[in-house]
């Protein structure tokens, strides 16, 4: 499909994006009904399989493997096509499913679902390279918006039903009733995709993509390494084994920060002007809004006194708000860095809401509405992210940029979750769980951080100069 016929579609839903458009939309939503099903699902497999303690590793493995794919990913792209990445990715995530629900230890469960991160890894990354490759640059706001909206019913429905088939069928059904129909979904879209092709002058050579691979691996490794060093830290003992595991977590980060620069766009850790900004802005309002999110149902169980259903009532209202504020975002005519600074300002604004909505008077429908409203930001900002990149990457470059915009997204999720966590630990009273001081804390902290999206997103306006400059930067 040439640029030319594509501007002259009327739409996304026209007959030449219609089946296509489509299978993308089946892809991201059994990706996110995935995702939420397996997060209900996991107290009860870690109680049956007895792995409480290890419990974290199984989303941290998931976690890495996902960081580690998002790179090779990247690079595969660039260089074949996305077309391969996606069947692997989505293949990968059938395997991963079937190795987690024909588990008898856990173990064997947190390795399946380290091959469906790798499975998630290669899908996203090469859905985002389709979406640059086949829609023009009008259409590409809407597909962003559509599948952000692809979240709203696995959010609404995919609790629950993981939550009934885990508790009175076994949890093992939820594994193997989503593995098929992603089978399904690799037969639907397979022949949608035969347009899409290799650029025409790739950049990546099989040394690049090696040395790719090496940093991907470096810094998938150190992440796991400071994570796992940590969780065993915080289960305790004596000194002489606190202090081995808190340098190996030293050691991970620094490994991962070694091997990060090289994995973004030159000047991104500098905040350079353009396409470094945009992607640092999607790490910082990930940090900030995936910390406060691991925290509200706690927030609300410890000191409200509400049941965990009542409580995820606020997470289906930011899914909810999300979806709306990808679909504003579609349809604003306006520059688009302004829509990073109007996300960036309205979660900032949140954020600080939070904190006086807290307290256990005030009313659970208006930590609702403020939650709703971050996710709203959410939608605002994630998605114009996306747009940007890809009307920023040259057809050679929207493999890596696409994967660099996923490693910013997956680590501000972890670097928020666990800095807030560590906050959490640091503050909070144990003879008094009760008190939401320790989630106000938290949550001050994390608008500081929203509001640097603020700064961040008034930089990504790209200039010619800055863009020559990376281009140069990129090929040394």
């Amino acid at each position: 499909m040439t640029e030319s016929t594509a501007v002259r579609a009327p739409g996304a839903m026209s007959a030449a994006y219609r089946p296509l458009t489509l299978g993308l939309l089946a892809v991201i939503t059994l990706a996110a009904f995935e995702a939420v099903a397996v997060a209900t699902a996991m107290p009860v497999v870690a109680a049956d399989l007895e792995g409480k303690s290890a419990y974290g590793l199984a989303f941290s493995m998931f976690l890495t493997a996902s960081l580690l794919a998002s790179v090779v990913a990247g690079v595969w792209c660039d260089a074949k096509g996305p077309r391969p990445a996606l069947v692997a990715g989505l293949v990968l995530m059938v395997a991963g499913l079937v190795l987690s629900g024909v588990a008898g230890e856990f173990w064997i469960f947190t390795a399946g679902r380290a091959v469906a991160g790798l499975g998630g890894g290669f899908a996203i990354v090469a859905v985002y390279v389709i979406i640059g490759q086949v829609y023009p640059q009008r259409m590409q706001p809407v597909v962003f918006g559509w599948l952000a909206a692809a979240w709203v019913v696995p959010s609404l429905v995919g609790p629950l039903a993981a939550g009934v088939v885990a508790e009175y069928l076994s949890w093992r059904l939820v594994f193997y009733g989503v593995a098929p129909i992603f089978l399904l979904a690799v037969l639907v879209i397979w022949p949608r995709t035969r347009s899409v092709g290799a650029p025409e002058n790739p950049t990546t050579d099989r040394r690049t993509g090696r040395l790719q691979a090496v940093r991907g691996l470096m810094l998938a490794g150190g992440v796991f390494l400071t994570q796992w060093a940590l969780f065993e830290a915080v289960a305790g003992g004596p000194a002489w084994q606190l202090v081995p595991l808190y340098a190996l977590a030293a050691g991970g980060v620094v490994l991962a920060l070694v091997a990060l620069p090289k994995l973004m766009p030159a000047g991104t850790l500098r905040l350079r002007r353009g396409l470094p900004s945009v992607i640092a802005t999607r790490g910082v309002i990930n940090l900030a809004f995936f910390g406060a999110e691991a925290f509200i149902p706690l927030m609300l169980v410890a000191a409200h006194g509400i049941s965990p259903a009542t409580a995820g009532l606020a997470l289906t209202a930011g899914a909810v708000g999300w979806s709306i504020g990808s679909w504003v975002q579609a349809r604003v005519q306006t520059a688009r860095h302004r829509m990073l600074v109007l996300g960036s300002g309205i979660l900032t604004a949140c954020m600080g809401l939070m904190a006086l909505v807290s307290a256990p008077s005030v009313p659970l429908w208006a930590l609702i509405v403020v939650w709703a409203l971050a996710g709203f930001s959410m939608g605002v900002a994630l998605s114009t992210t996306s747009v940007l990149v890809l009307q920023m990457s040259a057809p050679e470059e929207r493999g890596r940029n696409s994967a660099s915009l996923q490693l910013a997204d997956q680590l501000g999720g972890v670097v928020g979750t666990a800095g807030a966590g560590a906050l959490f630990s640091l503050l909070r009273d144990p003879d008094n769980p009760g008190t939401v001081g320790v989630y106000v804390v938290i949550w001050l902290v994390l608008a500081v951080v929203a509001a640097g999206g603020i700064a961040t997103g008034w930089r990504s306006v790209e200039r010619t100069e800055d863009r020559q400059e990376q281009r140069e930067e990129a090929t040394e």
